[in-house]
């Protein structure tokens, strides 16, 4: 196992009925700003809830927040937490509002040009304090609402910002709160989940027994409730399975001392920010891709992968590898996710705008290693179209 530092100051309130509990996990004298996307929370009356639940407290609403949040949107906002003196701030929503509001957080109390704090990559951005956050989640998927980063889109790119700042204070789950999704919102939710899952779990052998444990328990979970998510919307169980998952897949839990291989995340930013590809279908894509390009590399792990959690034990080992990304592949399929680029009209001749993202954005040595170059980039893409 590899050295690591573990650190999570986040509570987690979780169940049916939690959001009353708001009044007690922010402080009375506080002027909270109240973050969302689009009309459904509106629609569905959370917003209402969240409104009741922060009693004679002053609010301030700010709206319109997209999915892959844009930074100009975002700039707006700080504008709003500057201009009305917020104390806090309450996002409520899915993973681009949750990683929304931790940018803007830390942009409000950053002193230069907002744009920097986009160069950091995945080192701490320069900010010493920031306002506190809390999030109410509405789509189970990224795991923002437990960690200390997000990726902001600008000019056509997608940038990660961390900060131990961003950490929020609390994060109430409730799954009945995620009842009004769409099917393909839930499907995305638990490809991501796996996606995250996997980048941690099937990359080199590192003897981190309880985190490999733990992984393939959150993947033999997605694939026992994934297709009763899309199915049966108000089953509570699956809905709560499902949340916790999402957000122990990136807590930092499963990946604290073990290699980490974030390839296809990497990739699929590209597909997002040229094609308008949701995130998780890129993930979709690719997933199966990167494994039959560095099948030797990742040889153990998949192999471990193909016993414990497709049970596939005997046979040729190259053969199991083969059934396991197959059934990787009709596991998404059947959640009604197309796994090919030429589904989504991406064709071969766009590839080298892909790789020339890529170069751009400095992603040349991706992989647990730093062994995917752009070459091997180019090859993953062209195994998926």
């Amino acid at each position: 196992m590899l050295k690591f530092d573990f650190y999570n100051p986040t509570r987690i309130v979780f169940g049916k009925d939690r959001l009353k509990e708001l009044n007690n996990l922010i402080a009375a004298d506080a002027k909270v700003l109240v973050l969302y996307g689009g009309g459904s929370v509106k629609k569905y009356g959370t917003l209402d809830k969240v409104r009741q639940a922060l009693g004679e407290r002053k609010i301030v609403e700010f709206g319109g927040i997209e999915p892959n949040p844009r930074y100009s949107t975002l700039m707006r906002a700080v504008e709003v937490v500057r201009r009305e003196a917020v104390d806090f701030l309450l996002a409520v929503g899915g993973g681009s509002v949750m990683d929304g509001t931790k940018f803007i957080t830390l942009a409000a109390a950053y002193d230069g040009n907002a744009e920097d704090l986009l160069r950091c990559g995945f080192k701490p951005v320069p900010v010493t304090s920031a306002r506190p956050i809390g999030t109410v989640v509405t789509l189970p998927a990224t795991g923002s609402e437990m960690n200390s980063g997000g990726v902001i889109s600008h000019q056509g790119g997608k940038y990660p910002v961390f900060s131990p700042l961003a950490f929020p204070r609390f994060s109430i789950l409730d799954p009945t709160l995620t009842y009004s999704l769409p099917p393909t919102q839930v499907a995305n939710g638990v490809i991501d989940t796996f996606i995250h899952t996997v980048e941690q779990y099937v990359t080199v052998p590192a003897e981190g027994r309880f985190q490999d444990r733990t992984a393939e328990g959150i993947l033999r979970t997605l694939i026992e409730i994934g297709r009763t998510t899309i199915d049966h919307p108000t089953d509570f169980d699956a809905r709560a399975n499902l949340m916790w998952c999402a957000t122990n897949a990136l807590n930092g839990l499963i990946g604290a001392g073990v290699p980490q291989d974030w390839t296809t995340h990497m990739i699929g930013h590209e597909l997002t920010a040229m094609f308008g590809i949701d995130h998780a279908k890129t993930l979709a894509i690719l997933q199966p891709a990167v494994w039959t390009v560095r099948k030797e590399q990742k040889r153990a792990k998949l192999l471990q992968y193909a016993e414990r959690v497709w049970d596939l034990s005997t046979g040729e080992e190259t053969g199991r590898i083969d059934r396991a990304i197959a059934n990787t592949r009709a596991f998404f399929e059947g959640l009604g996710v197309p796994t090919r680029l030429g589904d989504y009209g991406v064709s071969a001749d766009k590839l080298d705008d892909l790789v020339a993202a890529l170069e751009q954005h400095g992603m040349t040595r991706l992989g647990e290693t730093g062994e995917v170059t752009l070459e091997v980039s180019r090859a993953i893409l062209k195994e998926a179209l």
